[in-house]
């Protein structure tokens, strides 16, 4: 299996500069991984530089906390997509789902659903650290029922990322119709068969390429 296919490769840390965004691009290429994932104002810039690979631009929308207003999230989201993104990763109000609020948190995720419609996959970071069994589940729901492509473990920016528990429950959850991604927490590559025997079928990594190191059978060329 090719694993790399499967790999969005991240940096969406603050002080990320251009240097790196261009180095991230290259080994995106290099390795044959879908996407390179980067915050909004680095869109352009790899989109720019990925012109004519298989690799998409993957941004964050309400990104880290998600308690943005859907207004906010929607034009977020269309701005993103007018400068090259393909995937959109956005967060849920976290909070409005606690008090469940579903009505709020449906709507939020389908105002990123009907900008992107045609134009970009819409993954939805439910933060999964941060839920009740119950939440995951509901939150999954309200991720189909609004239409999203994908839904996905975590941000990486709380308390810890994706275990293969919550990566089983979502699967479960969502069925085949839909992708579930695992983000953060894949330190190996026993860590990442182990995220797609779970039912992960995209993995999220800051540690792509270390991943890959040696292990040449899995990167795809």
């Amino acid at each position: 299996m090719n694993y790399a296919n499967l790999i969005d490769h991240t940096l969406l840390n603050p002080e990320t500069n251009k240097e790196e965004i261009i180095k991230l691009c290259e080994e995106a290429k290099q390795y044959g991984f879908a996407s390179v994932c980067v915050n909004p104002t680095w869109v352009y810039t790899s989109a720019e530089n990925l012109k004519g690979s298989n690799v998409n631009v993957c941004t964050v929308i309400g990104f880290p906390l998600g308690a943005n207003t859907p207004e906010s999230k929607e034009f977020e989201a269309s701005n993103a997509i007018e400068n090259g993104a393909t995937e959109v990763d956005t967060v849920i109000n976290i909070g409005a789902l606690k008090d469940k609020n579903d009505e709020l948190v449906e709507r939020d995720i389908r105002v990123v659903v009907d900008v992107a419609k045609g134009k970009a996959l819409v993954k939805v970071i439910i933060e999964a650290c941060l839920l009740t069994e119950e939440e995951k589940v509901r939150a999954c729901e309200l991720s189909v029922k609004a239409g999203a492509d994908y839904v996905k473990t975590s941000t990486g920016f709380s308390m810890y990322g994706a275990t293969v528990e919550d990566v089983a429950l979502m699967r479960k959850t969502v069925g085949s119709n839909i992708g579930v991604k695992a983000s953060g927490g894949v330190k190996d590559y026993d860590g990442l068969r182990a995220m797609v025997e779970a039912g992960a079928s995209r993995i999220g990594s800051s540690r792509a390429v270390s991943l890959f190191e040696g292990k040449e059978e899995l990167s795809g060329y």
